[in-house]
């Protein structure tokens, strides 16, 4: 087989210029341009879901193609920034968006509002500098003053802009799946060292937000439910047609790492043993109290005889924490059948189900997710499965992304 080109319009990357699909880089986005191509080529008529909604990509671009779409997302501060990014914003949300953005200008040239407390993130000097964290504080405070109302429109917009500054202001780099700090702030949002230019900046993040959510309102209805995947049956009251989702992929990166700014800016989290709840709760991801856990934890149903042989390589190739390790492999494909068993059950007759997934390796053992994927939805029922390489990861040689499809007999 021919090696895999990188496709970097499969990635986040391609999103960068797309109106709302670029407001913010986060890693559980993935390319709107593969969501294009699987839904240009179905019925317009069918009805859309995506189990993991990350930030939304494929239920607003379903949407914005005039089928009707449900997502569904565990994290809450994604179910906030998923639902910010589906509404439909009217002109008089986006003049009402500009009228608060000056007055949040106001505030803080007047130094009229108190700086909001800094969020208990631990060590945050090394993501701010204490000149750009007392900005930020500033900031916030004057959002929340200026936009009281947690049910404002205009709200949101007004905090997808505060979140894209909060991260230019941020020593954090994000050019690989674990943040990376540098030992200076970068001059993108702080042009000048003074509080004026870095408000202007916000202001101008805030006219893109603005502009952008005027021109990709969606054209059909798209709504998302908060809740576990591994329960669609109890979640939802409709079926669909069609299933596209990119789950966390089996590599152990926690989402909870990245997102935590933003969560603790916002108040999604509060204190540190909250990450590690909400990663257990998930499916992937392993960090703090996850991790502890995972040490315990057992399978509770029958493990098919290939993952049982791989957990069973990972865990001898690592007298350190090659057992861990294993535990997460069977846990995470626990979680996953239980998610298709859950997803088969609201899947319409001739459903097709899309799911876009990672091989990893493990201590130089490959976990072919695609396959157990396969495998695993044949065993909920799905037929016709095929498996196509999409493209060659840039992490690390060996691994790839893999459109793994189905139907629902």
């Amino acid at each position: 087989m021919p090696e895999p080109a990188r496709r970097a319009d499969y990635t986040f990357k391609h999103n960068a210029g797309l109106g709302r699909h670029g407001w913010l880089r986060l890693t559980p986005a993935y390319s709107v341009k593969i969501a294009d191509e699987i839904i240009g080529a179905a019925d317009p008529t069918r009805r859309v879901l995506d189990p993991f909604s990350g930030t939304a990509t494929t239920a607003l671009r379903a949407a914005q193609s005039g089928m009707r779409a449900c997502a569904v997302e565990i994290n809450p501060f994604l179910q906030w920034f998923g639902r910010a990014k589906l509404r439909f914003y009217s002109p008089a949300d986006r003049a009402r968006a500009a009228q608060l953005g000056g007055r949040v200008q106001d505030l803080l040239a007047r130094a009229a509002a108190a700086p909001a407390p800094p969020p208990p993130i631990h060590n945050i000097h090394r993501w701010w500098d204490e000149d750009a964290l007392m900005f930020l504080r500033k900031l916030f405070a004057a959002i929340g003053r200026a936009a009281p109302d947690r049910r404002d429109p205009a709200r949101d917009l007004l905090l997808v802009a505060f979140c894209r500054a909060m991260i230019g202001a941020s020593k954090a780099a994000f050019n690989h799946q674990s943040i990376s700090f540098r030992e200076e702030r970068p001059d993108a949002l702080f042009g000048a060292p003074d509080m004026e230019a870095a408000a202007e900046e916000f202001r101008r993040d805030l006219r893109r937000v603005a502009d952008e959510s005027g021109r990709d309102n969606p054209a059909a209805p798209a709504r998302l439910v908060g809740g576990d995947s591994r329960r669609l049956d109890n979640l939802l009251d409709e079926k669909f047609d069609l299933l596209i989702t990119s789950p966390p992929y089996a590599n152990r990166m926690s989402y909870i790492r990245e997102l935590r700014p933003h969560m603790y800016w916002l108040g999604y989290l509060r204190e540190p043993g909250e990450a590690g709840e909400l990663d257990w709760q998930a499916i992937g991801g392993t960090w703090g109290a996850a991790t502890s856990r995972l040490a315990e934890w057992r399978p509770a149903a029958p493990v098919p005889p290939r993952l049982k042989k791989i957990a069973a390589q990972v865990a001898a190739s690592s007298p350190g924490n090659g057992a861990l390790m294993a535990n997460y492999i069977l846990k995470y494909f626990e979680d996953a059948r239980a998610h298709l068993r859950s997803a088969f059950a609201v899947l319409n007759p001739g459903a097709e189900a899309r799911y876009i997934v990672g091989n990893s390796i493990f201590y130089g053992v490959n976990l072919p997710t695609e396959e157990i994927y396969a495998e695993l939805m044949e065993r909920a029922g799905f037929r016709q499965t095929d498996i196509r390489v999409l493209r060659k990861r840039n992490s690390k040689k060996g691994l790839r992304e893999y459109d793994v499809a189905a139907r629902r007999p």
